[in-house]
């Protein structure tokens, strides 16, 4: 095992308290890392750090706001006060609207924004100001599809994610110039099974729900703690619909927007009526006082393993199995032509 996927390193995860930020905790947990855990929900903190504890980790639960630089900073320092240096950060907070554009009003567009874009930008502000001086360090920012592909209804979070996407490639390349050990990468995840459908504001009139296929929220962790391992590559798919999307956007993008504008309404409601006392987390956090845990409640069709990611992985070996069948094949058909 290298130094840099040691047990024992110093990991930040933001939006700790639920959905992928919570099985990701519980990822770095499993094999004895410190974790940090960083979020606004007391009930979900608490949650969080009753999953790695019972690991066998280290945890240490920081209520904060990421859209707020400085309790982004103040975090960076209780977790150097607890643990010690930095090791890995990972951002993963976020919030949205489910809503058509013109139902968003502009408070609410800048708050999802705040959050789910500049909330990582704060909190790598934080880790770069004590990594670069080390010289170590790695930053892992779990992005989605919706960076590459806007869809229907989830305009702020796709706006969002695109800019995630072109900071990221900016500061990648900044970090290249610098000679600097330290590493980001960026994980593009598929839809998830995950609280957000039960805690997003929306303004739909049916629940809210995640375009099939559905992977369950521990496919993602595996591929942020592989990334956070290995994150020289800028950046990594999860899910076959993901890389399908991307490949598709990249060729056919017109025609991609016909489609969703036929399927995106339908596809991301259920058949259930919206209820009026559901929960919202733009404003204020939805797991204050219940914890939502690492799951929705789509467990049902929720898938537990990627193909596509087992692929990635397993790039290079696969690779060389195909070179290797290949040249088998071709000294069979030489072997057959000379006899």
């Amino acid at each position: 095992m290298s130094a840099s996927s040691a047990p024992g390193r110093v990991v930040v995860v933001t939006g700790a308290s639920g959905g992928v930020g919570r099985a990701v905790a519980r990822a770095f947990a499993a094999r004895g890392d410190r974790l940090a855990l960083v979020a606004r929900g007391g009930a979900g903190l608490e949650g969080a750090v009753r999953d790695v504890e019972a690991l066998g980790a280290k945890a240490l639960a920081i209520e904060a706001d990421v859209a707020d630089p400085e309790a982004a900073e103040a975090a960076a320092q209780r977790a150097e006060e607890e643990f010690g240096p930095l090791d890995v950060w990972v951002n993963v907070a976020f919030t949205s609207v489910f809503a058509p554009f013109t139902e968003i009003s502009p408070e609410e567009f800048r708050r999802v924004t705040e959050v789910s874009y500049l909330g990582y930008v704060y909190g790598t502000h934080a880790a770069l100001r004590r990594m670069l001086p080390r010289n170590r360090g790695t930053l892992v920012h779990a992005g989605s599809a919706l960076a590459y592909r806007g869809i229907p209804l989830q305009s702020a979070y796709c706006g969002a994610k695109h800019a995630l996407q072109g900071w990221h490639e900016a500061l990648r390349c900044e970090l290249l110039a610098s000679g600097t050990a330290v590493r980001t990468t960026m994980v593009q995840l598929p839809a998830l099974n995950t609280p957000q459908f039960d805690w997003v504001l929306s303004r739909l009139p049916r629940r809210a729900r995640p375009v099939p296929p559905i992977y369950q929220p521990e496919v993602a962790a595996r591929a942020v703690l592989y990334a956070a391992d290995h994150p020289r590559r800028r950046e990594y798919w999860v899910g076959g619909s993901t890389a399908a999307t991307l490949m598709a956007n990249a060729v056919v993008p017109g025609l991609l927007d016909r489609y969703l504008a036929r399927t995106g309404f339908d596809s991301q409601q259920t058949d259930a009526p919206a209820g009026d006392d559901e929960p919202a987390n733009l404003w204020q956090p939805a797991d204050e006082r219940r914890d939502f845990g690492a799951h929705g409640r789509f467990d049902a069709s929720g898938r537990t393993r990627s193909f596509q990611w087992w692929a990635t992985r397993h790039r290079g070996a696969l690779a060389a199995a195909t070179l290797g069948g290949a040249g088998a094949a071709a000294l069979a058909w030489s072997r057959r032509g000379r006899g």
